[in-house]
């Protein structure tokens, strides 16, 4: 069904200014556009633009509103897609469209991409109505290679070696989402500056450096019907500096069958045909030759991080700055108990020093 282009725009876009803009950019645009919210995120606002012919493209804009001064920055994302594809790597990402850098076009700086067909899973029933068996060992398999495509990328050559500093990756993250904690602080979870403390005087040994997507995991894809990752999405936490984090966030958010996912409700991974998390480290392992044996450690620091971010993230849907995109997941997802539970899950990875593999 296609949508209504006769509909009131959604908040956060100007029709008018945004079409103006794009056509200047699609010479086959067919006004009028319809621009339809994407329901589910927790950061960025995302939309699809549908025009007269049914073609689609989608934009994204910051939240609305007060945002923190280094998040939420489109040119950073838009520059990381427009690297990474047109074939310069073998990382699948949607092509861009282009850039509006400044507040003129729509109040907000905003990019616009291709629109990339295929199946976003966010549970696992999703998974088990949109992808066969097969399908899903394949897909799970994608996501180890396609981790790995993205940390072999030579950030040199394609233009990204001043996206971030290399080293000492960590450290910065535990300071920057500690600050972003004490601006979003909720009451009564001394879990989250107690992990910190023991993150930060814990710090494994770098191996090496490479692009850090920041939050990688399944429903952070475009897949194909036979599994294939199509796209990777949601590049706004992408930086370089250590890989293992990525791995540690992708554990996290891996919810094996028969596992409690009330913390993480995505958990597309729980369908079953999809590989263990065992599987998916042991397929990364072999195609990077990278050390997990001390994953566990990255798995807490991940919960602890995720913490941080969704504290962040109730702050905003507080505020209103999600706009019409809070839907069903929204600040009753990120709770003072949800926000706790990361952190005690962190504490206790941290306790145990293993993480379930």
């Amino acid at each position: 069904m296609k949508p209504a282009h006769d509909a009131p725009a959604p908040a956060g876009v100007r029709p008018a200014e945004v079409t103006d803009w794009l056509a200047a950019r699609v010479p086959a645009l067919a006004p009028p556009l319809a621009f339809t919210p994407v329901v589910g995120g927790h950061s960025n606002l995302t939309y699809v633009v549908t025009d007269a012919a049914g073609t689609r493209w989608v934009l994204r804009r910051p939240p609305l509103g007060h945002v923190l001064a280094t998040a939420h920055d489109m040119g950073r994302e838009h520059r990381i897609l427009a690297a990474l594809g047109g074939g310069r790597t073998p990382v699948p990402v949607p092509p861009v469209v282009g850039l509006s850098p400044d507040d003129a076009v729509n109040g907000a700086p905003f990019y616009v991409m291709d629109f990339v067909d295929g199946f976003v899973l966010r549970d696992a029933a999703a998974a088990t109505r949109d992808l066969a068996p097969d399908a899903r060992r394949r897909a799970g398999e994608q996501l180890a290679d396609t981790l790995a495509a993205i940390h072999a990328v030579d950030v040199d050559a394609v233009g990204l070696g001043d996206l971030g500093r290399r080293e000492d990756y960590i450290a910065r993250q535990l300071r920057r989402w500690h600050r972003q904690w004490d601006a979003t602080r909720v009451d009564g979870i001394p879990e989250i500056d107690e992990v910190h403390a023991r993150l930060s005087a814990s710090i494994p040994p770098q191996q090496g450096a490479a692009i850090v997507h920041g939050d990688f995991r399944l429903d952070n894809c475009i897949l194909g019907p036979d599994g294939t990752v199509r796209a990777v999405l949601d590049w706004e936490l992408c930086t370089l500096g250590d890989p293992l984090a990525d791995v540690g966030m992708t554990l996290v958010y891996w919810v094996e069958q028969g596992e409690d996912s009330a913390l993480l409700p995505s958990d597309g991974t729980a369908a079953e045909g999809f590989p263990d998390r065992a599987a998916f480290c042991a397929r990364y392992a072999e195609a990077t030759g990278r050390d997990l044996s001390g994953i566990a450690w990255y798995a807490a620091f991940a919960y602890w991080r995720l913490a941080c971010i969704l504290a962040g993230v109730l702050d905003r849907y507080t505020a209103g700055a999600m706009g019409d995109q809070a839907g069903d997941g929204g600040a009753s997802r990120f709770t003072h108990d949800g926000l706790a539970g990361l952190a005690a899950r962190a504490r206790t990875v941290l306790d145990e020093g293993k993480f379930a593999l």
